[in-house]
Order: structure tokens, then sequence, then C-alpha cells
């Protein structure tokens, strides 16, 4: 493997490399792939208008067919910190425009793609910021394989498109998942259940990995619903939101009732349900209902990785 600077008056890079990781990695093989520390790139996706598609201008790798905004990734950045920054950079794509959903990852060993996958939250009409755009559109999932697809996108739709339909969430039993650690969290339930919050946000935030929620792909970021009851409920605050992907809900009764409720209406609106409780009784009536269930000890080892 070597790296290769872009060509002085390389239409990609006229003015040389704006950052270090602006380069061609070159396999032993041959192969060139842009982006010295990788690359990434934002696959957003529009309930109504579909996927946002970028036809990408003839002097680019593959001119004149249809791929994703992105591009390669600074050192030691996040994907999805990439992908996002690419996707405005090229598709002025605002940044708190779309979630991410999750992440598929192509590894050569010498190089990595990842595509981050995103749901539009805030509706917003694209617009070409470079050079490198001849086109941005809003496709129908149904009609992006008929357009002259780059190689790559291409092969990585197959997988990627059956995957657009698979929504997880976890629904959280706050109550069983603070008392299965005696840490004093009866002295002030309250706090307990503010610090669960808290490091659920975190895990939340930072993705959670494909295989813990049996799932394909690398990364995933499902909506989280965590529900208290009683004295928790002092935990709640008004910056629990639905745009970042967790949701505090308050049980006006009996935790269990709201939790299968919480989980039915999931599962009615399409998603896959992970419940997180050790309690048996709920457990039973929460898998009646289609839901996976995991225990508490599952999400505080998820929660000790990330720490």
């Amino acid at each position: 493997m070597t790296i290769q600077p872009p060509a002085p008056g390389e239409p990609r890079r006229p003015s040389g490399p704006r950052d270090p990781g602006d380069a061609w990695v070159i396999a032993p093989t041959g192969e060139r792939y842009w982006g010295r520390f990788g690359a990434a790139g934002l696959l957003a996706v529009d309930a109504e208008r579909g996927i946002l598609l970028q036809h990408r201008v003839g002097w680019s790798h593959h001119g004149g067919t249809w791929a994703l905004p992105g591009g390669a990734r600074h050192e030691n950045e996040d994907a999805g910190v990439a992908a996002l920054r690419e996707a405005r950079e090229e598709a002025a794509v605002p940044p708190n425009a779309v979630r991410q959903r999750f992440w598929s990852v192509l590894d050569l060993d010498i190089w990595s793609y990842t595509t981050v996958i995103a749901d539009v939250i805030v509706p917003f009409d694209p617009r070409i910021a470079d050079a490198e755009s001849v086109a941005l559109e809003w496709v129908p999932v149904d009609a992006v394989a008929d357009r002259p697809l780059h190689p790559a996108f291409a092969s990585a739709w197959e997988h990627l498109r059956p995957l657009l339909s698979v929504r997880p969430a976890v629904v959280v039993d706050s109550a069983n998942v603070v008392g299965s650690v005696p840490d004093g969290w009866w002295r002030d339930r309250a706090g307990a259940a503010e610090r669960l919050l808290e490091r659920v946000r975190h895990w939340q935030a930072r993705g959670v990995d494909a295989e813990a929620l049996g799932l394909p792909g690398a990364h995933w970021f499902p909506a989280v619903a965590v529900v208290l009851e009683g004295q928790a409920k002092g935990a709640a605050r008004p910056a629990d939101d639905a745009g970042a992907g967790i949701r505090v809900v308050l049980a006006p009764g009996e935790g269990d009732d709201e939790i299968v409720a919480e989980t039915q209406r999931r599962i009615g609106a399409g998603e896959q349900v992970v419940v997180v409780t050790s309690d048996r009784g709920l457990a039973a009536r929460v898998s009646t209902v289609g839901a996976r269930v995991v225990g508490a000890g599952w999400l505080l080892d998820q929660l000790d990785a990330r720490a």
C-alpha cells in the first residue's frame, strides 16, 4: 500500500490537499481509493421523497454516475461526523436535519468506507455546494437502482436497500436496571434514574454494536425509551428529546403497564423492539406482544463498554 497526494492541478483539489486525509490509497494491485484515513458518505432517507443522490461530475472517480455525498475522513475523525461534514460541504445538508440510524462499513484492510444511513427529521432542499456535483436529487427508493450508479454504491445498495425497513428500538425498565445494582439507589431514586439516563444517552449517541442487537451492519442508533415510575420521575427534564433518539416515558401508574403499552405502540409502528428487564413477569408480557427481551445485565455491560 502507498499513499499518493492529489497531483498538482487535479480538479478534485486544484489548490492542493486541504487536509492530510486528502490523498489516494494505492493498493498493491493498483486500485486507488480516496481518503488516507478512509472515507464516509451519507445516505439520507426522507420518508416522503426517498434517497438523496449526487450526480458526480465527469472528472471524478466514475464520473457521470450517481452516488452519495461523501469523501475522505480526517485523521481520527468519527465516521458519522465525517459523513455529515462531507454532506454539508457538497450538498449543504444542515447538520441537525438528519438523525443517524445505522452504519455499514466496507473494510478492505488498507482502506475503509462507512455508509452512514440517516433519517431526515427536518426536511431540507439540497444545494450544490462544491465542484464535485452536477446535480443533487431526491430519488424514490424503488427508483434508485434505475440510475447509472457508481459501481461501489450499486454493490452496497443491494444489501442496504432491505435494511431501510429495519427500525430498532430499546425500551428500558429503569426501575429494574437501577435496582439490579446495590449502590444506594434507594436513598435518591430520582438521582439514580438521572445517572442511568445520562449513561443511556451517551451509549445511544455513540452507536450500539449491531451484533448486540442481533442486526447486520456495524453500528445502530436505536430509538430508546426509558420508562420512569414513582419518585424516579423527578429525573425527567426538557432536554429529553425525540430528535436525539431518546424518549423519557413517565408512567402514570405501574411502570410495567407503561412498558407494555410503549412496547405495543412501537411494534405497531413497525419497530423491532428490545425490552431491557430482568423481571420475569414483565418479560413474559412483552414477549407475548412480539418483543425480544434482554436482562438488565445486558444493558449494564453495554454502558460499561462505552464508559
